[in-house]
């Protein structure tokens, strides 16, 4: 068994009893010790691969406690990557290409042009045209086809484009009114559609009856693109340094078995802790299970829903998602606020409290750990009287369950989840993409309520941090912990409830994560602990807070296997091989 020295950099190991070092030892794909050069050059032995961080940062691996890696993995895989794309020409041009090995007839998805999810930094209005292209455009790519260019949750109201076979593909022509339920559908001075429409036209978390019918039409992700998406995605991740992600939030069977699947084929190139929903609401069409059905479906799952023993793919807990986004108009209020299209709403319950109910009891009474994914204040009140009540009768309080996305939550909310045992992962980047639109359509009142994260730290609650719709990148979510800026204008709501220290917000993504997600031995460079390593090209603890997101992720290492390589380190002495999907 050969040993690997890291030396040649400051060590950030976040454990306590050596919080600080100048080199590090892996053996056997664990961590065997911390210290001085000297003593960890003893400690490794002669024969030792020598790995020189070049003045780098050594640290844990960070963790994504909501990534979505299969889910954005598998709606990008296999589709036209249009995201940078600069003008109409480059976006025909890619279309083109693609139409050139593909089969006539079939349809040519692209993916939406700008910066996902959120699209504020870029969108199509940064296109040379300022505007996606019409349906004569796309057809000079191809006519043999069908194609869409698509639009992405959660930013609604949206925009997609079709070209003419698009059209006649999805039964579209110039008869159609100019707006069907809540979809505008672009003309032009002749009354020709022009393969615009505008409105809840996002690929999930809408439920238009009419832009339903036409999703219903489109291919759905076949099993090689979605696996080669996944495995795309999780290149991504790990090139910004993530080494665990927690899909806990709308895993169907399918996908934990795509990532059985992987696993058995060798393929993760990050550890993945998944659970089951028990009832996903974000794909159209959504056609609520009767009560018996939700209560059978709990039975079906709780079989499946803990495998704790593999140090790659772990399955623990289930998770009930009973609201949706303000994006869409789905996030449940006691005050009535705009939903997209001007209309007054408090919201949506997509679950029932009886459905609520049963599951809060039925975790509690099989000791599962429980995820419930809720936001918005009226979410959170009544599911917390159902798990007081509940708890009285079979106390949970000992099983950690998991708090999602805790969006906008009250002080007395915070004390309550605290009292029963929560643990909670939320998004920094809520507030930074959202944050804008919350001011807006509820009113500026909220962002005192909107991602407090110091008011979850101070309450004990141990806190993860998740990418989710963006930023996509790690680093700038870390910053984003600080300074709780908003995109899209000059406001912060970086208040005393809002603000963490560097300390606090890097350990949302590495010792507070690991917590959250139940996996002792990640998060850190203690000895034990799993040799997820990062070279990253600055100090994030110590760097000035605008450089941060600007951190350069050099070298990733997964269990002492380089799963990521810049390529501006030497290699080590040994010329280890780099995983690639």
């Amino acid at each position: 068994m050969t040993n690997t020295i890291v030396s040649g950099g400051r060590v950030l190991t976040f454990d306590p009893a050596v919080p600080e070092a100048e080199a590090l030892v892996l053996s056997d794909g664990r961590i065997l010790a911390a210290g001085s050069t000297d003593e960890m050059t003893s400690l490794a032995g002669p024969g030792a691969q020598r790995i020189d961080a070049e003045g780098g940062t050594v640290m844990p691996g960070l963790i994504d406690t909501h990534p979505h890696v299969m889910h954005f993995g598998t709606l990008a895989g296999g589709l036209v990557d249009l995201t940078d794309a600069v003008d109409h020409a480059d976006i025909v041009e890619r279309i083109r290409a693609r139409a050139a090995i593909t089969p006539p007839g079939e349809w040519i998805m692209c993916t939406p042009v700008g910066e996902p999810h959120y699209f504020i930094r870029r969108s199509e209005q940064d296109l040379l045209e300022r505007r996606l292209p019409d349906r004569w455009t796309l057809d000079r790519s191809t006519d043999a086809h069908p194609v869409m260019i698509q639009a992405w949750a959660p930013k609604m109201p949206n925009v997609v484009a079709f070209n003419s076979a698009g059209l006649r593909a999805v039964g579209l022509t110039a008869f159609i009114p100019d707006r069907v339920c809540d979809v505008d559908l672009e003309k032009d001075e002749t009354g020709e559609l022009t393969g615009i429409l505008r409105g809840p036209v996002t690929n999930y978390y809408t439920y238009d009856p009419f832009w339903g019918q036409i999703l219903m039409k489109l291919p759905p992700p076949n099993l090689e693109n979605a696996a080669a998406g996944t495995l795309a995605e999780m290149a991504r991740f790990t090139a910004q340094g993530v080494t665990t992600a927690y899909e806990g939030h709308a895993m169907e069977p399918e996908h934990i078995a795509l990532y059985r699947h992987l696993r058995a084929s060798n393929a993760l190139t990050l550890r993945v802790m998944a659970t089951f929903d028990v009832e996903s609401v974000i794909f159209y069409p959504f056609d609520p299970l009767t009560i018996d059905e939700f209560t059978e479906r709990l039975g079906d799952f709780a079989r499946d829903a803990m495998d704790l023993d593999d140090d790659m793919l772990r399955i623990n807990g289930l998770t009930m998602s009973p609201g949706g986004p303000c994006f869409s108009g789905y996030f449940a209020t006691y005050q009535a606020h705009m939903n997209p299209f001007g209309r007054q709403t408090r919201g949506v319950r997509f679950l029932s409290t009886e459905k609520e109910e049963a599951f809060v009891r039925f975790c509690a009474e099989h000791r599962i750990r429980a995820n419930m994914c809720m936001g918005a204040f009226r979410e959170h009140d009544e599911f917390l009287d159902i798990a007081e009540r509940v708890a009285r009768e079979h106390d949970f309080r000992d099983r950690n369950w998991v708090l999602q996305h805790a969006i906008t939550i009250t002080p007395a909310q915070v004390r309550r989840y605290a009292d029963l045992g929560f643990q909670v992962t939320t998004s920094a980047g809520f507030a930074w993409g959202k944050g804008k639109m919350y001011g807006e359509r509820m009113g500026e009142q909220v962002w005192r309520d909107l991602e407090p994260l110091k008011r979850l730290v101070d309450a004990g609650l141990d806190l993860g941090g998740g990418t989710d719709w963006g930023p996509k990148n790690p680093w700038e979510q870390i910053e984003l912990a600080q300074t709780h800026r908003f995109a899209g204008c000059d406001h912060r709501n970086d208040g005393p409830d809002q603000v963490l220290t560097r300390a606090e917000a890097l350990s949302m993504w590495t010792t507070g994560a690991a917590k959250v997600i139940g996996w002792s031995d990640v998060g850190s460079l203690s000895p034990g602990s799993q040799a997820d390593v990062l070279i990253v090209d600055r100090d994030p603890l110590r760097c000035d807070i605008d450089d941060l997101a600007d951190t350069k992720v050099l070298r990733t290492l997964l269990g002492g296997r380089t799963v990521h390589d810049s390529g501006d380190l030497a290699a080590p002495s040994d010329q280890s091989t780099v995983v690639t999907p």
